[in-house]
C-alpha cells in the first residue's frame, strides 16, 4: 500500500467508519442527558477495571449462562485489540522520533502470544454460534413450568434474530481473516522466524508462493470487514462493547439492596416523587437501558414472570427505553400491574451482565404512583398499619415486649450496658412462628455469653415495606424515629433475624447519616460456634434442606454462615468465579444439608419482598410454590429458613403443593435443639 492514493483511501475509510460508529451513538447520548444529573462522583477507572477488565458480572454467572464462552470472546477480542494497538503504535512511532520496536525478541513473543490468544477468540465465537443455533432449535415449543403448567418462554431466554447471527459471523470472519492475512504475509515474504506465528504459519501452507499483489488483495478484504464492523456496531447487540463500558465507568458503588435516595426537601415540597416519565431517572440509569442486550437473563430468573404474572423485567427495560423517546408516562407504557408485581428480590439485577438496576427503575415508578395517590387495595394495608402503630403487622406498641416474658431480656431504656442491640422486627415480635425464632435466638445469645439488649416498645418498623412499595415519606418518618433511638442509646452494633431489617439498617440508614455495624443472627451464631461457645447442629445427612432468603444471600451475600451452623463449609460468599466452582464441585459433596439446585445468590424468591407479603396473590401465581417444589425435590423432610418473611410464605406454599408433612424451622431453632 505504498501508493499515496491507496493510503488516502485507507485513512478515509478507517476514520470514516469510526466516525459513522460514533455518530450513531450521539443520538442515544442526547436522550441520556435528559435525565437527572448524578448526585455522586463515579470512580471511572475502578468501574472499568472491575466490570469490564475483570468481568465481575460474568464471573458470577453459571456455565449454562454462557460465562466461559463470553470470557473466551471478550479476552480474545481484547487481546486482538491490544495487538492491533501495539502494532499501530510501533508503526507510527518513527513519526515522533521513536524507533519502531516491533522487532527482535519482542516481535517473536508478540507473534506467539497473540496467535494463541486469537484462537481463544475464534473458539469462543464458534461456541456462541453453536449455542445460538441450539437455543433457537430448543425454543420450539416452549416448556411448561413444573408448578403452574403454563408455557414458560423464559426457559429459553436467548431470543435470536438475523442480526445476532450476522454479528457472530462478522466476529468470526474478523478472527479468521486476520489469520489468513498473517498467512498471506508469510507466504508472500517467508522468513526464518515465521514459525513463531504458528497459526498463520500453518495456514500459509495452503497458500504456497503467494505473490505480493495477492497479499495486498487479502489485506484489503480484511480491512473491508474491519470497516463494516465499525459502521454496524451500534446496530447490533455488540453495541454493549461501548455502552456497557460507559455504564461500568459511571456506576455508583452502592449496595445492591440500597435504593436511590430521595431528599427530604423533595418530600416536603408536596410535588410528585419518583419517575413519572423516563427523564426523571438519573442519566446513568437511562444510559444503562441502552446497554441492554435483550438477552433475557433478567426475565429468566424473575419470580413473578415464572409464575405467569405480567411482569417481564426485559420488557420493563425496553418499554422504559421507549418511553424516554416518546415522552409517555412510565406507568402507562410499562403498566401499573407489572410494576406492582415486582418482589424487589434483585434476581434480575444480579443476573444482568450490563449492570442494569431494574429494581431502581421499578421502585422509582412506584414512588410516583404512590405520591399521586394511585395506590389502592391490600398494598395500602401495611402503610396504614405502620402509620398507626409503628408495625407493618399492626401490632400494638405495648405488645412488642410480650415475647420476652420469663426470658430475662435487658431493655435499652433500663440503662443496660450491651454490645449488641437485638433488633427483633415487626414479624419477630408478632408472627407466632417468627416469635419462636426470636426466643430461640435470645436464649442462644444468653448461652453464648453475648451482651445484648432490645428496644422493646421503643422499636418501630424500619420502613422497609413502605420504601419498597414506594411510600418514601413513611420510610423516612420511620427511619427518623429509629435513628433517634439508636443515637439515644449509643447503638453501634445491631443483630437481627430479619434480612429485610438487616438490609435497611445496614444499607439504607446510611443515607440518613447513621453508620451501624449490622449482622444477621446466623452470622453471630456462626461466630459463637467457631469460638466454641456453642456447638453446631449435626442433622442426619440429607434430612434437612436450607432456603436462602433473597435479601440475605443475593442482596447481602450471606450464605455461608447459615450453613456453618449445621457443620457445612461452603464458599458461596467468596468472590471465586461461580461458573468454575459449579464446573468443578460436586453438588452436596460432604455436606449435611440436602441442597436445592438454586442456592446462594441464585436462590429462588419466596414472593414476600417489595410489599408483596401484604398484597393479594392468586394461589396458582405464588412464587413460593416454585421454591417449595424445589425444596421438596431434595427429599428432605425439614426445611430450614433464616427469614420470617420466607417462613410465612413457604409455610403456605408447602401446605398448598404437598400433603407430605414438612417441618419448617429457623436455623436458630435447629441450633437451639443442639445446645439444649
Amino acid at each position: 500500500m505504498e501508493s499515496p492514493l491507496l493510503k488516502a483511501v485507507f485513512y478515509i475509510l478507517t476514520f470514516g467508519s469510526i466516525a459513522i460508529m460514533f455518530w450513531q451513538f450521539i443520538g442515544p447520548m442526547r436522550f441520556w442527558m435528559k435525565g437527572r444529573k448524578l448526585t455522586y462522583r463515579p470512580k471511572y477507572i475502578k468501574g472499568i477495571l472491575t466490570y469490564v477488565v475483570a468481568q465481575r458480572k460474568v464471573m458470577g454467572s453459571r456455565p449454562k449462562e454462557g460465562a466461559p464462552l463470553h470470557l473466551l470472546i471478550f479476552y480474545g477480542f481484547l487481546a486482538l485489540l491490544i495487538a492491533t494497538t501495539l502494532l499501530a503504535m510501533a508503526t507510527y512511532a518513527p513519526l515522533l522520533g521513536i524507533k519502531n520496536w516491533h522487532q527482535g525478541n519482542y516481535y517473536l513473543a508478540y507473534e506467539a502470544i497473540f496467535d494463541a490468544l486469537g484462537l481463544l477468540f475464534v473458539a469462543g465465537v464458534l461456541w456462541a454460534l453453536q449455542r445460538r443455533y441450539r437455543f433457537a432449535k430448543e425454543s420450539i415449543p416452549p416448556m411448561p413450568d413444573p408448578v403452574t403448567g403454563k408455557l414458560n418462554h423464559s426457559k429459553n431466554p436467548i431470543t435470536t434474530e438475523w442480526k445476532d447471527y450476522a454479528a457472530l459471523y462478522l466476529l468470526l470472519i474478523l478472527g479468521v481473516s486476520g489469520y489468513v492475512l498473517e498467512a498471506a504475509r508469510i507466504s508472500s515474504n517467508p522468513q526464518p522466524w515465521d514459525h513463531f506465528s504458528f497459526v498463520g504459519y500453518g495456514i500459509s501452507k495452503l497458500l504456497p508462493g503467494l505473490t505480493p499483489q495477492g497479499y495486498v488483495l487479502i489485506w484489503w478484504q480484511h480491512m473491508v470487514w474491519v470497516w463494516l464492523f465499525f459502521a454496524t456496531l451500534p446496530q447490533m447487540r455488540l453495541k454493549h462493547i461501548v455502552v456497557a463500558t460507559l455504564t461500568a465507568a459511571g456506576t455508583q458503588e452502592s449496595p445492591m439492596g440500597q435504593l436511590p435516595p430521595v431528599a427530604a426537601a423533595e418530600i416536603e415540597s408536596g410535588e410528585p416523587l419518583g419517575a413519572a416519565v423516563a427523564s426523571d431517572y438519573s442519566r446513568w440509569h437511562l444510559m444503562s437501558l441502552d446497554a441492554c442486550m435483550s438477552c433475557g437473563r433478567c426475565t429468566e430468573v424473575c419470580p413473578a414472570y415464572n409464575v405467569g404474572k405480567i411482569l417481564n423485567p426485559k420488557q420493563v427495560v425496553q418499554d422504559t427505553h421507549r418511553a424516554l423517546r416518546t415522552g409517555e408516562p412510565v406507568a402507562g407504557i410499562v403498566s401499573e400491574e407489572a410494576l406492582w408485581a415486582c418482589t424487589t428480590c434483585n434476581a434480575c439485577v444480579e443476573a444482568c451482565p450490563v449492570l442494569i438496576r431494574h429494581v431502581d427503575v421499578i421502585v422509582d415508578a412506584r414512588r410516583n404512583l404512590v405520591s399521586e395517590g394511585a395506590l389502592t387495595g391490600t398494598a395500602t394495608v401495611p402503610l396504614k398499619q405502620i402509620a398507626g402503630t409503628g408495625s407493618a403487622w399492626g401490632q400494638a406498641v405495648n405488645e412488642r415486649e410480650e415475647w420476652m416474658t420469663g426470658l430475662n431480656i435487658q431493655l435499652a431504656r433500663e440503662n443496660a450496658k450491651f454490645e449488641y442491640l437485638f433488633w427483633v422486627g415487626c414479624a419477630g415480635a408478632t408472627d407466632p412462628a417468627a416469635v419462636r425464632t426470636t426466643k430461640a435466638f435470645a436464649k442462644l445469645l444468653q448461652k453464648g455469653g453475648v451482651s445484648f439488649a432490645c428496644l422493646g416498645a421503643e422499636e418501630s418498623c424500619t420502613g422497609d415495606p413502605a420504601r419498597r412499595i414506594g411510600d418514601e415519606a413513611t420510610f423516612q418518618n420511620q427511619a427518623g424515629i429509629n435513628v433517634e433511638a439508636f443515637k439515644k442509646y449509643g447503638v453501634k452494633k445491631v443483630v437481627t433475624a430479619c434480612p429485610h431489617c438487616l438490609n435497611t439498617l445496614k444499607n439504607e440508614y446510611s443515607q440518613l447519616g447513621l453508620q451501624l455495624e449490622v449482622v444477621h443472627h446466623t452470622q453471630l451464631l456462626a461466630n459463637l460456634v467457631e469460638q466454641g461457645k456453642l456447638k453446631s447442629a449435626l442433622p442426619a445427612r440429607g434430612k434437612v434442606t436450607y432456603h436462602d432468603p433473597c435479601y440475605l444471600a443475593r442482596v447481602n451475600n450471606i450464605s455461608d454462615a447459615p450453613r456453618a451452623l449445621v457443620g457445612d463449609k461452603t464458599d458461596l460468599d467468596s468472590g471465586a468465579p461461580l461458573f468454575l466452582r459449579e464446573l468443578t464441585t460436586e453438588a452436596n459433596h460432604n455436606q449435611n444439608l440436602a441442597e436445592p439446585v438454586n442456592k446462594g445468590k441464585k436462590t429462588l424468591c419466596c414472593g414476600a419482598g417489595g410489599g408483596r407479603m401484604w398484597m393479594e396473590e392468586e394461589p396458582n401465581q405464588r412464587p413460593g410454590n416454585r421454591r417449595a417444589e424445589e425444596l421438596i425435590a431434595t427429599g428432605a423432610d425439614t426445611v430450614a429458613v433464616s427469614c420470617p418473611f420466607c417462613r410465612i410464605m413457604l409455610d403456605a406454599s408447602l401446605k398448598q403443593i404437598s400433603d407430605k408433612e414438612i417441618n419448617l424451622v429457623d436455623m436458630a431453632e435447629i441450633l437451639q435443639d443442639a445446645n439444649s
